[in-house]
């Protein structure tokens, strides 16, 4: 499938039985603004690009939510452990965005959406839920064109200054995205 439009990138996510069964199994927790993000979505499209039958395996599922009512990082794990309980072979990552400043020393993030508009790539600032009726929701505050076109740039909150950039290029060397994704551009126009 050809993936050029937000409705593509829905699709190909709806005709992917796996990703709905993850989708449907964190909607089930019923997380205040949930979403999941970042890998989850990116690597599917990249691997569509790529031509790839078999998917490309991913450390880890990052189910985001934004409750500012309870900043309690054990809660995380709760939800964690009861999404193991129900797929133990997925490995779960659970983050209330509601206080992930505190651990990042940034502002206050003010909505999931915000705090995936300032993940530290564009093409991996995207999100899916679902709705009442089961349809999928796309956000990507940065757009979607990077990620479908396999172009991997800091995004703006990661163009704010030299620490951020360093911290985009380390996060380049460690997950080292062209040896799995050869076809992948790497922008190298941002100004240090």
């Amino acid at each position: 499938m050809d993936c050029k439009t937000a409705d593509d990138i829905m699709k190909l996510i709806k005709e992917d039985v796996w990703m709905m069964d993850i989708l449907k199994t964190a909607k089930a927790l019923q997380l205040p603004e949930w979403w999941i993000c970042a890998g989850f979505v990116r690597s599917k499209i990249w691997d569509n690009l790529h031509g790839f039958e078999k998917r490309t395996r991913l450390e880890d599922i990052d189910v985001i939510y934004f409750d500012p009512t309870n900043l309690d990082e054990s809660i995380e794990k709760k939800y964690e452990d009861i999404l193991k309980d129900l797929k133990m072979d997925i490995p779960w990552s659970v983050k209330n965005e509601a206080r992930m400043h505190l651990k990042n020393n940034i502002q206050p993030y003010q909505s999931c959406v915000d705090a995936i508009s300032k993940f530290p790539e564009t093409a991996t600032a995207l999100g899916v839920k679902l709705n009442e009726r089961d349809d999928i929701i796309l956000t990507a505050p940065c757009g979607i064109d990077d990620a479908i076109n396999g172009i991997i740039k800091p995004s703006p909150n990661f163009l704010s200054s030299m620490e951020a950039i360093e911290i985009f290029e380390a996060r380049l060397l460690q997950k080292n995205w062209k040896q799995k994704w050869p076809m992948l551009q790497i922008e190298e126009t941002y100004q240090k």
